[in-house]
């Protein structure tokens, strides 16, 4: 039988490691001067709920918004084509759904007001806050879980890998002015599960073979290890962005930075897998010994009598 191919992956790790870095200021660069642009979820606004008799198109409705004084509305469709969703940031006003309808109508289309209710900023903030206390509490869980299961670099890596997720999938909402709702911090979570799996699997490998391949540099049993799992990172990785890419195009506006989060954030999570978790391994020095149990007290004295 034909040996397997080993893969020199952590010969690249330095040109990974800048080019993660390079990666990494800019998306906390953008994220401290442009910040995020946050949804109605988090700011507080009004959510309007319209019905036409016929199918419209979103950008036509922008347009008749905008050029009534309505700054930034966004507006996604509903279930079907006929339902729109219009979200506008602001205090609310008695006669808003007068003026929003007005506009509408203002193209000689029949529409009728379904619903209209106000998001408090103070909802906003609390969801905001709780959602920030959702990810370090992930953070401080996985650390503490990999940490029991493996060994305390492996944890170090693997929330190195977390973090370094995060701050790139919020860097391109940031730098791209995406809005940032709920649905988009859902899915963020969604990749800190995701990412977490896959190094996982990852790490047990190379956990395994460190204890079989034990006259082989370090360096080598992690290009062994990451050349033993990379058919079913690339198999779950496309399976996965099928699916995200289906619901990119096919699922409507109303998850689409949904699905654009995923999509950013799996891709992200594989090469993390490789190149941030194991190179941190490598960085903090991992040895076979790191992961052998330790010696029994008196075992030099053990005559092999049970």
């Amino acid at each position: 039988m034909t040996p397997q191919r080993i893969y020199d992956f952590m010969g690249q790790r330095k040109l990974a490691a800048i080019a993660s870095m390079v990666l990494i200021v800019i998306s906390l660069g953008s994220l401290v001067s442009k910040g995020l642009v946050l949804g109605l979820d988090f700011t507080g606004g009004t959510l309007i709920e319209v019905g036409f008799e016929q199918p419209v198109k979103i950008n036509p409705i922008r347009s008749q918004l905008a050029d009534r004084q309505f700054h930034d509305p966004v507006v996604v469709h509903f279930g079907t084509e006929t339902d729109l969703l219009i979200k506008l940031q602001g205090e609310p006003e008695a006669d808003l759904g007068d003026r929003v309808l007005a506009a509408l109508r203002s193209s000689g289309k029949a529409v009728e007001l379904r619903r209209i209710e106000f998001v408090g900023p103070q909802i906003g903030e609390e969801l905001r806050d709780d959602g920030g206390l959702g990810m370090l509490a992930a953070l401080a869980v996985v650390m503490l879980y990999v940490a029991i299961r493996f060994q305390y670099k492996f944890s170090i890596a693997a929330v190195s890998a977390l973090i370094h997720d995060v701050i790139i999938t919020l860097g391109f909402f940031s730098v791209l002015s995406i809005e940032f709702d709920l649905t988009v911090l859902a899915a963020v979570l969604a990749v800190v599960g995701y990412s977490l799996n896959d190094t996982i699997v990852v790490s047990d490998r190379i956990r395994e073979n460190f204890r079989l391949l034990r006259a082989e540099e370090p360096i080598v049993v992690i290009n062994e290890s990451l050349t033993q799992t990379l058919g079913r990172t690339v198999i779950t990785s496309l399976t996965t962005l099928l699916v995200l890419f289906a619901l990119f195009f096919f699922g409507g506006e109303l998850i689409h930075n949904f699905a654009v989060a995923l999509i950013v954030g799996v891709t992200i999570g594989t090469y993390s897998s490789i190149y941030i978790a194991a190179n941190m391994l490598l960085t903090l020095g991992i040895s076979r010994d790191d992961l052998l149990p330790g010696e029994k007290e008196g075992a030099a004295f053990d005559d092999g009598m049970p």
